[in-house]
C-alpha cells in the first residue's frame, strides 16, 4: 500500500460524543476517503416504556418481538443517517452500514473491516479507567482482532490536543522490531504527508543507525532517542512516547501490536494498550505482519 491507496474507511457510529469525535478527527488525518459509518445495533428489549407500548398493540409474544425487532432497526437506520451526515460534512463520501448485533462489538467490527475491506478500521474510545479498562472496550477488543490498522481516537480532547490534529507531527513507536517496522511503514503510507518522528525509548536503537534506512523516503522524517526513568516496558514506554507527542504537538501516535493473547495484554499490558489508554492523542494501531484476515 502507498499513501494514494488509503481509499476505504470503517468507522464505528453510535450516536454517543466519542463516535462524533471519531468522525471528525478521523477526516481530517485521513481526507477524501470514501467511508462506511458502521452501526451494530440490538432490539431494544431494555426500554421498558416502549415494551408497554407495543405490548398493547399486539395480539401474541412473537408480534410483540417481530415489532421491538422492526423498532429497534428503524431506530439504528435513524442514528446512522446522522453519521452519514456529520461525515459527509467532514468531507468524507459516505454511506450507512448497519448489522444487527447480539453483543462482542469489538469483534464484530474487526470482521466488518475486513469484510469490506476497509484499509482502516476507526474507533472513539470513552476513555475507559480501572476496572473497565482493566475487562477490555469496544475499542481494544477491535484492536487486538483487527486485521486492518485501527484509529482509536479517545474522548474528550483538550483544546491544543484537538488543535495538534490538522497539521501536526506523527510520532511512531520504534524499536527495532517487526511491530514497530510495519508501524513505520503504516505511517509513511497512511500518513504521507506527515512530518514522522520515530521515537525509540531507551538504548533500544540509536538514531544513528537507524536514520540511514530512511533517507529515499519523500517525507520528513527525524529519529529521536528518549529516556524513561521506568524502563523500557510497557507503560513506562507509553508515557515516554505520549509525552514526547505532548512535547512536540503531535496530531497521532502509531504503534505496532505484538499480536499477544488478547487476555495476556488486556491483563498484563503491553505498548500498544498502554499508549490507547494515556496517550490523550489519537492513536494508529498497526496489527502485526503474522495477523491473517
Amino acid at each position: 500500500m502507498n499513501g494514494s491507496e488509503l481509499r476505504r474507511v470503517l468507522v464505528a457510529y453510535d450516536g454517543s460524543p466519542s463516535a462524533i469525535a471519531a468522525i471528525e478527527t478521523g477526516a481530517q488525518l485521513f481526507p477524501d476517503v470514501h467511508a462506511w459509518i458502521a452501526h451494530l445495533w440490538t432490539a431494544p428489549f431494555a426500554n421498558e416504556e416502549l415494551r408497554r407500548r407495543l405490548w398493547a398493540a399486539s395480539r401474541d409474544l412473537d408480534t410483540l418481538v417481530a415489532a421491538i425487532e422492526r423498532e429497534g432497526e428503524q431506530e439504528a437506520a435513524r442514528l446512522v443517517s446522522v453519521g452519514v451526515k456529520l461525515a459527509r460534512a467532514a468531507g468524507w463520501d459516505s454511506e450507512p452500514l448497519i448489522r444487527r448485533a447480539y453483543g462482542g462489538e469489538g469483534l464484530h467490527l474487526a470482521q466488518l473491516a475486513g469484510e469490506v475491506q476497509a484499509d482502516l478500521l476507526v474507533v472513539g474510545s470513552r476513555g475507559l479507567g480501572g476496572a473497565r479498562a482493566l475487562l477490555g472496550s469496544v475499542s481494544d477488543v477491535a484492536v487486538h482482532y483487527s486485521t486492518r490498522p485501527v484509529l482509536v481516537v479517545p474522548q474528550p480532547l483538550l483544546t491544543d490536543e484537538y488543535a495538534a490534529i490538522p497539521d501536526g507531527p506523527v510520532v511512531v513507536g520504534w524499536d527495532a522490531s517487526t511491530g514497530a517496522d510495519a508501524a513505520f511503514s503504516a505511517a509513511r503510507d497512511l500518513l504521507p504527508t506527515r512530518d514522522l518522528l520515530l521515537v525509540s525509548v531507551g538504548d533500544s536503537i540509536s538514531g544513528q543507525a537507524a536514520a540511514p534506512e530512511f533517507e529515499a523516503i519523500n517525507q520528513t522524517v527525524t529519529v529521536l532517542n528518549v529516556e524513561s526513568e521506568h524502563g523500557t516496558r510497557g507503560r513506562a514506554v507509553a508515557d515516554a512516547l505520549s509525552a514526547c507527542a505532548r512535547e512536540h504537538k503531535a496530531a497521532a501516535v502509531v504503534v505496532g501490536s505484538r499480536g499477544r493473547s488478547v487476555v495476556t495484554e488486556i491483563v498484563l499490558g503491553s505498548v500498544a494498550m498502554s499508549t490507547l489508554h494515556n496517550a490523550h492523542r489519537p492513536v494508529l494501531v498497526i496489527p502485526p505482519p503474522s495477523r491473517k484476515a
